[in-house]
């Protein structure tokens, strides 16, 4: 079985739109897509938002990627929290079913035909929804409160549930939760509410279910969700953490495994060209060659066989300098992998 090749989330604003221009325009967007307002009809949210969106998406499937996520341009707990923070004002960390909508999403299903039409493909779409430890980390504290913990996986669930799109022109093939803090900031509560709470928020169904970490530190925890389909991390940037998994760790809780084999984290990246003294690095040079990456995904492939199901960038590409930058980096991801298949 060939492993399919996908990326995590965020991805860059194209230079000509303003972080302030684009976070407006998400926000009054998200408003008239929740009241059933056409955004196309808006020559502001079609500048600054649906075009922003649709031109992202297009070229980073133009990569080759198997999976595409849609380009995650916002602020991924910002994205969430602020429908939370419109649900507290009513007393309640539980968000209404008609307001859990990734904005986003309804971009590219409007234009799936339009996709479909290109390439004679149905769109294969990822879909990243920040994680409730994640997000009950940012909002609440590290202390647990079981009732609004149940609160943030349901809200949670509900964003997941409903960016499930399924057409003649677009599939949502994959629905990952993302728990970047997980493992190195922990919310003090045991393995079985840890759980609950995520077997709670996976409580959907006709997608492969991803969590997505940085850290495999509590893994034995995590493989123990039974409608958990995919359990994934960073190994590029951090190497060691593919000896906290084993293949029989996979095989015994019937999982599957998706391995960052691409370096993203570019604030190391940028420090190391410093320290040689190159202070403006070209695009090109902040991806690392196809080789490497090749053999790492090797390395991968060798230690978890058939189990290893997707692979990809280790995360998202948000603080990246460039969509150039960032497509370059996809692009090399996908070529490795490609050019491995069969050997």
């Amino acid at each position: 079985m060939d492993t399919l090749v996908d990326d995590a989330g965020s991805f860059p604003l194209p230079s000509h739109v303003s972080r302030e221009t684009f976070d407006s325009a998400y926000s009054i967007a998200r408003e008239a897509i929740t009241s059933g307002k056409s955004i196309e009809k808006d020559k502001f949210l079609l500048e600054n938002f649906y075009r922003v969106v649709i031109s992202s998406f297009r070229k980073k499937r133009e990569t080759g990627l198997d999976v595409v996520n849609y380009p995650q341009h916002y602020d991924m707990h910002r994205q969430f929290t602020d429908v939370i923070h419109n649900a507290m004002n009513k007393g309640t960390y539980l968000v209404e079913e008609k307001q859990a909508v990734i904005p986003e999403l309804h971009v590219v299903e409007k234009e799936a035909k339009q996709l479909y039409e290109e390439t004679e493909k149905k769109v294969s779409l990822r879909v990243c929804v920040t994680g409730p430890m994640e997000l009950y980390l940012k909002e609440v504290g590290t202390t647990a409160y079981m009732d609004i913990l149940l609160m943030f996986a349901e809200t949670v669930r509900r964003f997941a549930k409903n960016s499930i799109l399924n057409s003649k022109y677009i599939k949502t093939e994959v629905v990952s939760i993302d728990e970047p803090s997980f493992g190195f900031q922990d919310i003090t509560t045991g393995r079985d509410t840890l759980i609950e709470i995520l077997e709670k928020t996976f409580d959907f169904d006709r997608v492969v279910k991803q969590i997505h970490l940085h850290s495999p530190s509590r893994a034995s925890d995590l493989l123990n969700v039974r409608n958990l389909d995919v359990f994934s991390f960073e190994y590029a940037a951090s190497p060691k953490n593919i000896e906290g998994v084993s293949k029989s760790m996979l095989e015994k809780a019937d999982k599957q495994i998706r391995v960052g084999i691409s370096r993203t984290d570019i604030n190391s990246i940028m420090a190391e060209f410093y320290e040689r003294g190159i202070t403006k690095p070209q695009e090109e040079q902040l991806v690392e060659s196809e080789e490497t990456i090749q053999k790492r995904l090797e390395i991968a492939r060798e230690k978890y066989g058939d189990r290893m199901a997707f692979t990809g960038p280790d995360c998202g590409l948000g603080g990246w300098p460039s969509q150039k930058a960032a497509l370059i980096l996809l692009e090399r991801t996908v070529n490795a992998a490609k050019s491995s298949e069969g050997k």
